[in-house]
């Protein structure tokens, strides 16, 4: 698959991007932390007040092949030490494996040093696989952090990479 590009996300996309969400989600996380955690956090995550707030508070972008959309992902920044977080990225299963992602997450570091970012963390399951994927783009493991999200634990590493502005 050729043709990769990101636009930036507008409110009028929401419902776009829980459609994205909804291809991704339960695929991804299911296996790692069980449905009833992935049925709790969508509800509280991808709403459409919820997704209204963060885009207030993140850049979103949509990842699109051959203008067709097939991703997204969502980073703010900087904190006070200067650090960008990114806060989502996903592609669909179909595309997966096709590039899709690395487009998208270097798309991503790109937009922060073009902000005069020099590094960007994320938080990644310490049993999802795509902690792989993040050490291939040259992100390494910082430290762990457990989250509690409602009655349930979000088990994370979090991972940084330095940027090269």
């Amino acid at each position: 698959m050729s043709g990769f590009t990101t636009r930036a996300a507008r409110p009028a996309d929401i419902p776009l991007v829980i459609d994205l969400q909804k291809q991704t989600w339960w695929v991804t996380y299911e296996p790692i932390i069980g449905k009833d955690q992935c049925d709790d956090m969508f509800a509280r995550i991808y709403n459409e007040s919820a997704l209204l707030r963060q885009m207030d508070e993140h850049r979103f972008f949509i990842l699109e092949a051959d203008s067709t959309a097939c991703g997204f992902a969502s980073y703010a920044g900087p904190d006070p030490n200067g650090i960008f977080k990114l806060h989502k990225i996903y592609v669909t299963p179909a595309t997966q494996g096709t590039g899709a992602g690395r487009f998208l997450l270097s798309a991503i570091e790109d937009q922060v040093k073009q902000r005069k970012g020099n590094e960007i963390r994320l938080n990644v399951n310490r049993h999802n696989p795509a902690r792989t994927f993040y050490e291939k783009m040259g992100y390494r493991i910082l430290f762990e952090e457990d989250i509690p999200i409602g009655d349930f634990w979000m088990n994370d590493y979090v991972m940084g990479k330095l940027l090269t502005v």
